[in-house]
């Protein structure tokens, strides 16, 4: 998951239904969210009381059809990017896969970029809502690190929900040695850090055009995130545990490594 503020946190933004690539949509289609399916209708056991909120509306039959199509999809692309490198995938090939046609495949993804990059688009945007959620009391650094660190413990489900989250962690160690991933990646970074500047200030009462703090913030945090995930991604374990216990370990070290001298490392 880089972090782009790499992040790998993010519940889908888009609507269920909606394929992903489609014109207008800037974010991955949704995903069901656990616990939706099945809803109670109105009069029948499990309907909230008066005051609770309801839970979402269970997708209609058309809607869950597309959305397995969709992850049928993504999960076939995913696959032959890594057994056979992404450059030399092709579109016919992803959707050969899946024995559907390659104008489905375009139904739900602009191209093998989106393809390859859906799940990182997923954990920002579940990163993003999280930093949303965090409390107006917690200083701008330490709102950030606490929602990248809890969106570790809550991105694999909403991957989970569309692919084993093995093939996302291989996923990301392919976009950062693949060019045109990691430079497509990176683009997106500077638009992430630049959507949480705006949220920094608006929690601060600030100006983000008048004042740099917000952007200097997100700047050092999104630049620990990058070092987090090429120093995660040389490494030999690629599990969901090894990445969040380096993220938090680097992280702790911003406030040393700006404010104090340095020294030599301790034996």
């Amino acid at each position: 998951m880089t972090e782009t503020v790499d992040t790998a946190g993010t519940a889908a933004a888009a609507s269920a239904g909606e394929p992903a690539g489609a014109p207008g949509t800037t974010e991955p289609a949704g995903t069901a969210t656990p616990g939706t399916a099945g809803t109670a209708t109105p009069g029948t056991a499990g309907t909230a009381a008066p005051g609770e909120p309801k839970a979402a509306p269970r997708p209609g039959l058309r809607e869950r059809k597309k959305q397995r199509t969709r992850d049928a999809l993504l999960r076939a692309a995913l696959e032959l990017f890594l057994s056979q490198g992404y450059e030399r995938t092709t579109v016919d090939e992803i959707a050969e896969a899946v024995d559907v046609s390659q104008r489905t495949f375009f139904r739900y993804f602009a191209g093998k970029e989106d393809a390859a990059l859906f799940l990182q688009r997923l954990a920002e945007s579940h990163f993003i809502a999280a930093v949303r959620e965090r409390p107006a009391h917690e200083a701008p650094l330490e709102a950030l690190r606490r929602a990248v660190l809890e969106s570790w413990d809550t991105i694999g489900e909403a991957i989970e929900e569309v692919v084993p989250i093995e093939l996302h962690m291989r996923t990301y160690r392919l976009i950062e040695s693949t060019p045109a991933l990691l430079a497509a990646h990176l683009r997106r970074s500077e638009e992430i850090e630049e959507e949480i500047a705006h949220l920094i200030a608006e929690r601060e009462g600030l100006d983000v055009d008048r004042d740099p703090r917000p952007r200097i913030a997100v700047a050092v945090f999104g630049g620990v995130m990058r070092v987090t995930g090429r120093q995660w991604g040389a490494g030999e374990d690629t599990g969901v545990e090894a990445i969040r216990e380096l993220t938090a370990a680097y992280l702790d070290q911003v406030g040393p490594a700006l404010a104090e001298k340095w020294g030599p490392a301790p034996r």
